[in-house]
């Protein structure tokens, strides 16, 4: 799974421009906080109740904020469904608060009542530290607080900017000490519970502080400007491992991420079956894996690139699905094979009957597309049943395991364990 890039700063309340208020040299003085906050799952009021009605939830949830915030001097900017606020002073847990329970009281959506949930990021200026860059880290958070399992709100260290910093230096060297590692969490078929593939998943086993996942290493390499080095190095080593597995696991597909900044690239398509080609995997078992975010930039370009790789036999999935804001729009024109389910919908849908009532609305387009549906984050036996009742295909989490190194794939799939 791929993050989407950071949101842009805020702007001024009620307006549409401001001039900068400070350089990477000139910093503003005095404490100051940053808050971004997004609605856990937001294409499923846009499944359920059609985009004006996803477009009017946005509307109402800003007007919230302004008028919950008003008093306290902030600015705030919106970008999507996504909101970003500048606080004076030191009182951004509060804020932070007043804004969770704002954005999750009941609204009016389609003539139902129904209630959004939300998660946040935090970040308190560091010394010296340009608002561009307190934002960025409070963007950051807010991706931490959507990958957790259960708090709503991430606030990041105070070092975190200089951790980075030191982390997207060190991946310079990274890379050629091998550092930089793949494992592979199980997909499998939702009707038998056989393991039909994997996903690629990088870490960094960094010399000093020990294991870091994929996240922190994405945005170490954002940081660096490595990023198509780390995606092609990842994808690279992901499939010549693959490619010396064992007969048994000659038919597992292989999922890789595949980023905004990979897509962009004139050869890119080109560089990436030349790749599969070297390490001698078939491509009808290679899977690529996109976000909106990798797609929305330049929607034609990105869809002759998966284009062609679809017509050399790879496969296509539109990854995260349900966080964003304009999935919908694409699906019908994007030349794609799979949606994958983000973990937040996935675990929404053993809630009250509304919401998984809302959730139906996805598979029903899903199967109208004529798409297979890969669940991320399945970690109960009733999230699966509840899946595999409407139809999804594949499931991906910690039910049946966590990403795994080469040896405990191998034994899963050589000892025929059923998830």
């Amino acid at each position: 799974m791929t993050r989407d890039p950071p949101d842009p700063p805020p702007r001024e309340r009620r307006r549409d421009t401001v001039p900068p208020t400070s350089t990477p040299d000139t910093a503003p003085e005095g404490t100051l906080s940053a808050i971004v906050a997004a609605p856990s799952s937001f294409e499923i009021v846009n499944a359920a109740f059609g985009r004006s009605a996803g477009d009017r939830l946005v509307q109402m949830m800003s007007d919230r904020l302004d008028a919950a915030l008003q008093s306290t001097g902030a600015r705030i900017a919106r970008a999507g469904a996504t909101f970003s606020v500048l606080l004076p002073g030191d009182s951004a847990r509060a804020a932070a608060t007043l804004v969770e329970r704002t954005l999750e009281e009941p609204f009016s959506i389609g003539g139902e009542s129904g209630r959004v949930g939300v998660r946040i990021g935090i970040a308190h200026r560091n010394a010296d530290e340009t608002e561009d860059h307190l934002v960025q880290r409070a963007v950051e958070a807010l991706a931490r607080a959507r990958a957790s399992d259960g708090a709503t709100t991430h606030v990041a260290a105070g070092g975190d900017g200089t951790l980075l910093a030191e982390l997207a230096a060190d991946l310079h060297r990274a890379i050629d000490r091998g550092e930089i590692d793949v494992l592979f969490q199980p997909q499998v078929s939702i009707d038998d519970g056989r393991v039909e593939g994997v996903e690629a998943l990088a870490r960094w086993a960094h010399p000093r502080r020990g294991a870091l996942g994929a996240e922190t290493l994405l945005a170490a390499a954002e940081r660096a400007g490595l990023g198509v080095a780390l995606s092609e190095h990842v994808q690279q080593l992901a499939l010549v491992r693959a490619a010396r597995w064992p007969a048994a696991l000659g038919r597992l597909r292989i999922a890789l991420n595949v980023t905004a900044a990979d897509i962009a690239r004139d050869d890119f398509a080109a560089a990436f079956l030349a790749r599969v080609a070297a390490a001698a995997v078939a491509p009808e078992r290679v899977t690529a894996e996109v976000t909106e975010s990798g797609v929305i930039g330049d929607l034609p370009r990105a869809a002759a690139a998966l284009a062609t790789l679809r017509a050399a036999g790879c496969r296509v999935a539109l990854d995260d699905f349900g966080t964003g804001y304009s999935s919908l729009a694409y699906l019908s024109r994007l030349p794609l094979d799979y949606l994958k389910i983000d973990r937040t919908l996935t675990q929404a849908i053993d809630g009250d009957a509304r919401e998984r009532t809302v959730i139906d609305g996805i598979f029903t387009i899903a199967t109208g597309l004529g798409l297979a549906t890969i669940a991320e984050g399945v970690e109960t036996a009733s999230q699966r049943a509840l899946l595999a009742a409407r139809g999804c295909t594949i499931y991906q989490g910690f039910l049946c395991a966590m990403p795994l190194d080469d040896e405990a794939l191998i034994a899963l799939v050589e000892g025929d364990e059923r998830c």
